[in-house]
């Protein structure tokens, strides 16, 4: 091998893992790639190799001698091409076994190329800049597949969780609470003649009046709490951990929030007013279960007057086994119940 002279080769370059057994081989690639501008890491052996890879933000690209004592390059370049690994490593295996079959085992065995040894600084910079052309690659794909990922579980006018992928998150949040004995809360909001606005000032300037409750929804709630579009003008709201004081104190802040200051459009200032229907999880209540209470609590406040929030304290067996209407569901709360039921009204 022969020196190169010193100088970068791209910006926000790959962190590069050197592992090399023999002392002269492992310091001259060292000083070489850190003259290319890359962070190394160095080891000696296939286990400390193994080692640095399993850490949190390992190299992306892993230099290794195929005759590494403890573990050799073949059995960690299978290793790292395990499915269940979730990042792909650019392997060069370095090694002086140039056959043709021996090539051809490495590369099957999970390496991207091979370097036979002596080799000079040129060829195994020129090795690198095609390591760092596919991780680039790469990571362009993961970041297209996440921001489509993102897009498919978000709401695209208010960037709420949409329907579904809320659903998924509260159904988790259910299963978690119910292993340590907790409680989750859950609002379902209701815009108030929402079908005005877009009557009075068109589609343009309802869309405007969702995005700004929405904003709203978002101002009040914590950062493990997380806010959904139901459809329309409707959205639901999980507290994870809450209990019913908390949730009824959450659910009046929310909805003065909403109530206290118009919307601002350029034809003027639109007035909006939100109902609620709020339901504390208890036992093992599914989302679909919450759902069905949250809304009948949903009606109640509708039928009382709107602008109000209502907590429905209904059995769910009697709820979910009744044939009546919601109407008929409400107007059988004893008066106990309904006492507690209204917790507010402007």
């Amino acid at each position: 091998m022969h020196p190169l002279e010193s100088g970068p080769c791209g910006s926000e370059l790959p962190r590069v893992l050197i592992a090399e057994d023999d002392t002269v081989s492992r310091l001259i690639l060292k000083n070489w790639i850190q003259r290319w501008g890359y962070e190394v890491v160095v080891v000696d052996n296939g286990e400390d190799a193994w080692l640095v890879l399993q850490q949190e933000r390992p190299p992306e690209v892993v230099i290794m001698d195929w005759g590494l004592p403890g573990i050799d390059g073949i059995e960690l370049s299978r290793r790292l091409r395990d499915k269940s690994r979730s990042y792909y490593h650019y392997i060069l295996m370095v090694t002086s076994r140039t056959d043709e079959l021996d090539v051809v085992h490495a590369l099957e065995s999970g390496a991207d190329d091979c370097l036979g040894k002596p080799f000079g600084g040129p060829e195994l910079r020129a090795r690198l800049l095609v390591a760092n052309r596919i991780l680039a690659l790469q990571n362009e794909l993961i970041h297209a597949r996440e921001e489509l990922r993102i897009q498919a579980m978000r709401d695209g006018l208010t960037g709420l969780w949409n329907r579904t992928a809320f659903l998924d998150l509260f159904k988790r949040e259910l299963e978690r609470a119910s292993r340590v004995n907790g409680h989750t809360g859950l609002l379902l909001l209701d815009l108030d003649n929402f079908k005005q606005v877009n009557d009075t000032y068109g589609h343009m300037a309802g869309d405007l009046v969702l995005k700004e409750a929405a904003r709203r929804l978002c101002l009040n709630v914590r950062s493990y709490d997380f806010v959904g579009r139901y459809g329309g003008e409707e959205f639901f709201i999980a507290f994870p951990g809450s209990g019913k004081e908390s949730l009824c104190q959450r659910a009046e802040i929310i909805r003065k929030s909403i109530c206290s200051e118009p919307v601002h459009i350029s034809q003027g200032d639109v007035r909006i007013s939100l109902s609620i229907g709020a339901v504390i999880s208890a036992g093992e209540m599914s989302a679909a279960d919450c759902l069905a209470v949250a809304d009948i609590g949903l009606y109640k406040a509708k039928d009382a007057g709107r602008n109000r929030s209502v907590l429905c304290e209904k059995s769910l067996p009697e709820i979910l086994q009744s044939s009546a209407t919601q109407r008929e569901i409400c107007s059988r709360c004893d008066p106990q119940c309904m006492a507690t039921c209204v917790l507010a009204a402007c």
